[in-house]
């Protein structure tokens, strides 16, 4: 599993919030044509089947930890394309380092495998969540 993080100038709750709003995926995933939740538990989703432009497809489950304001996910369908790993969002003075992690599927190719390197989707949420205003 590869580990990054990164500061950003936002507040913990509100990086929490809109990370696990699955509806807003799309705009900060490489790559993302769709995501459907397929379950929730307490509110959050817990269930959630994913659509890349590459042709991957896998439905992945997360478990969260509020207090912590920490995501984990891992595969059910699709195992050899898909990811697992986890969201973390800690108070830093004057904002949140989010640290990111994530392990892929054996079935994916290089240039998918790029496309969901842990550094390249870290800047993208990074990027993301500082224009959300």
């Amino acid at each position: 599993m590869v580990v990054v993080s990164a500061f950003v100038t936002r507040d913990p709750a509100a990086c929490w919030k809109l990370f696990t709003d699955i509806a807003l995926l799309g705009a900060w995933v490489p790559g993302l044509r769709r995501a459907q939740v397929l379950a929730k538990e307490k509110g959050l989703p817990s269930e959630v089947h994913f659509e890349f432009a590459s042709s991957l497809a896998y439905t992945l489950v997360y478990s969260y930890d509020p207090a912590a304001r920490e995501v984990r996910w891992e595969p059910k369908l699709g195992r050899r394309d898909a990811v697992s790993g986890y969201a973390r969002f800690e108070p830093a003075e004057g904002g949140t380092t989010v640290t990111y992690a994530l392990s892929q599927g054996e079935g994916r190719s290089a240039q998918e495998r790029e496309l969901a390197d842990p550094q390249v989707a870290l800047d993208a949420l990074r990027a993301w969540l500082e224009h959300q205003r």
